[in-house]
């Protein structure tokens, strides 16, 4: 009787055990064995994320979502020399599909003692589909996840490309490097008892950890302005045969980053097809440059602010003015006389300005310098921004200030160029700028960017008397090509002089031309900066940027469909 009770209790402690493991594995381990019977592939999609996707939008498409970057599956072709008899008709068979010499070919697939080498490489189905119909003894093909980018060389540097390196993939560069965390997600893994011989235990405990994919990004950009302004600034780089040009385009009241381009620029789909790793870089944050006249705005800025000058107040231009054994002339070479604060920034006069920040002091003058965000980096959200470099505001002796005053002797980058001039624009306000209007997590939930605003630089009635000085420039002054028809355009040229790198002073004959400015200044729509580096042909910005800017001003204006507001 009692052997009787110790079977069933025998077989009753079994069954629960049984059903424990059932438990387990139908219940608590569901996932990893669901994922193990999907074979392997479906097994390396839970262990492995799918990097996040990024997107712009455009005015005329509402909320739909346009793709900057995404995935895609394509195919490894490879070969098993070791299988392969004939070499010579292997390779004669293939070399029309993939446009590989034969000889090529035959150097790959003669080597009987390799097991695997790799043909080619992002191959769509319809090719694979033209091999394999083939039957060749040795040939194979896997698939490979690629990053794909569908507008190709628009706005590469701002984006930058998934890199291969031997530690694996990762984002570099722009977007891709800024928020490689986000997009990249979390891999997944496999746990599994072994025993003291690191053999799997048949019943042992398992756990599957499934990947988590990348966060989708949505963009601040406008994708239709984006390629507007590319190849825009592109044809004007080609036309005057110049070194380099990049354009910001922001949105004054928000921060938000409209376009940002640079010429040359490269495709992120084959970002390896390049003649210098520099091309990587995005000159409109990466390269600090004197900016020349565009500068003098914010010298008029900081007058206006503080009281110090009106638009009207008179100054007794001499053409030239002596600090130490410094001479300061203006750029025309010429004295203008009794001359009011709006033509002193009408004509560019560099004596003017510097009249300014003798009325300001240094001191001051550097406060309103760095309030206006120079020396600092923007914090915007991309890989490789410079902070530039205004140290020498620091230094001892007055002529520091002065040559900064008109753009020269300290260094900018577009981007803080724009977001000064925006804060111009947007009432004295300094706005953050930003790129990402969206982060789209993979749980569903999205997180929605809001402006941020840094500080207030000038008062509203400054900011109000300097735009209309601005005007006056594109009016009346050196801007005049950067007009459009129908509106009241406010900005400002730039002509600066390179700085040499074997020692002191300037390259002859080298120049960087730059126009900021925004429109229309009533309600301006956009703020925008226009870089054109080492022109030929031409020395002044007048020639270059100018009419640049103007022209995809007008593409604004019309995009936006702002009703002209002057005859």
């Amino acid at each position: 009787m009692n052997r009787l009770r110790l079977l069933r209790l025998g077989f009753l402690a079994v069954g629960l055990l049984l059903i424990g493991q059932l438990f387990r594995i139908q219940v608590l381990s569901y996932d990893f064995y669901v994922a193990l019977a999907e074979g392997q592939h479906d097994l390396f999609q839970h262990l492995f994320p799918e990097r996040g996707k990024i997107y712009a939008r455009d005015r005329q498409s509402d909320d739909q979502a346009f793709l900057l970057a995404t995935n895609r599956t394509l195919n490894l072709l490879f070969a098993e020399p070791f299988r392969i008899k004939t070499p010579i008709n292997t390779a004669q068979a293939l070399a029309p599909i993939l446009g590989i010499e034969e000889a090529e070919l035959i150097g790959k697939l003669s080597s009987p003692t390799e097991r695997y080498r790799v043909l080619a490489r992002k191959l769509d189905d319809e090719t694979r589909e033209k091999i394999e119909s083939l039957q060749l003894e040795g040939i194979g093909f896997t698939k490979e996840a690629f990053r794909y980018y569908p507008e190709g060389v628009t706005g590469g540097q701002m984006l930058g490309f998934l890199g291969e390196s031997d530690k694996g993939k990762s984002g570099r560069y722009g977007i891709e490097g800024w928020f490689e965390k986000d997009l990249a997600g979390e891999q997944g893994y496999l746990e599994s008892e072994k025993d003291s011989r690191g053999r799997v235990i048949a019943v042992g405990n398992r756990t599957l950890q499934p990947a988590k994919d990348g966060d989708d990004l949505v963009l601040t950009i406008d994708r239709t302005v984006q390629y507007v302004a590319c190849k825009k600034l592109d044809e004007w780089v080609k036309k005057f045969n110049a070194q380099k040009g990049s354009v910001v385009i922001l949105d004054p009241r928000t921060g938000g980053v409209i376009a940002m381009c640079n010429a040359p620029t490269f495709d992120p789909n084959d970002y390896g097809k390049v003649e210098s790793v520099d091309v990587y870089n995005n000159t409109a944050i990466f390269e600090p440059y004197e900016s020349g006249s565009v500068f003098k705005a914010i010298t008029m800025a900081a007058g206006l602010d503080t009281g110090k000058i009106t638009p009207s107040t008179i100054f007794d231009d001499p053409g030239e003015v002596k600090i130490g054994p410094f001479t300061i002339r203006n750029s025309d070479l010429k004295a203008h006389g009794r001359v009011d604060m709006t033509t002193v920034l009408t004509e560019s006069l560099n004596t003017g300005l510097v009249d300014i920040v003798h009325r300001l002091g240094p001191q001051k003058f550097l406060a309103y310098v760095r309030d206006f965000g120079f020396g600092q980096k923007t914090g915007i959200e991309l890989q490789t921004e410079a902070a530039g470099n205004i140290e020498s505001l620091s230094r001892k002796g007055d002529i520091w200030s002065a040559t900064a005053s008109y753009g020269q002797g300290i260094t900018v980058t577009v981007l803080q160029i724009a977001s000064a001039y925006a804060a111009i624009a947007n009432d004295g306000v300094l706005m953050k700028p930003y790129v990402v209007d969206e982060v789209r997590r993979a749980d569903g939930t999205v997180e929605k960017r809001a402006p941020k605003s840094v500080r207030r630089v000038m008062s509203e009635r400054a900011a109000e008397l300097l735009s209309g000085m601005l005007v006056a420039v594109v009016e009346n002054g050196h801007g005049k090509r950067a007009g459009v028809p129908g509106y009241w355009i406010a900005g400002k040229t730039g002509t600066a002089q390179i700085p040499r790198q074997d020692g002191g002073g300037y390259e002859v004959g080298q120049t960087i031309g730059s126009f900021a400015g925004f429109g229309p200044v009533d309600d301006p729509k956009f703020v925008m900066v226009v870089r054109i580096d080492r022109p030929e042909g031409v020395q002044f910005a007048e020639s270059t940027a100018a009419p640049l800017f103007g022209d995809i001003a007008k593409f604004l204006l019309d995009y936006y469909q702002v009703p002209p507001t002057r005859n």
